[in-house]
């Protein structure tokens, strides 16, 4: 549940320099990781598309699990009890984004900024 970072190195542009301390001009930094930082210009932090963890079953239905009622007789009673469907599933895939969110691995921090007292008061003149 929730979002997770880049799985490999080099696949999202904020994923680092590759240098020690940051600096793209020190000797070592290779020429892919120059690469990444000429494409933070034009990198979005904004996702508008993810991978749905819903699944259609061979009805069309659409949910994240499905279960099968099945009889079991146990000492001459009959009980009802669910199975877990785990076949036949079929992933809904890539979902467009009603709202786009923020990409987890956007190097900047967030804050909301507070209102100081002199703004809000009013001036008499």
């Amino acid at each position: 549940m929730g979002g997770s970072g880049s799985k490999t190195k080099g696949y999202w542009p904020f994923a680092g320099s590759g240098s020690v301390d940051g600096d793209p001009t020190k000797e070592g930094v290779d020429e892919q990781s120059l690469a990444r930082l000429r494409s933070f210009q034009r990198a979005t932090p904004f996702v508008f598309t993810r991978q749905s963890s819903l699944y259609f079953d061979e009805d069309g239905d659409l949910a994240h699990e499905f279960y099968e009622e099945t009889v079991v007789t146990k000492n001459g009673r009959k009980r009802a009890k669910l199975k877990k469907i785990q076949k036949n599933l079929i992933p809904q895939g890539t979902i467009k984004l009603e709202h786009p969110c923020i990409h987890v691995d956007f190097p900047v921090v967030l804050s909301l900024a507070q209102a100081s007292d002199t703004c809000t008061e009013k001036h008499e003149l």
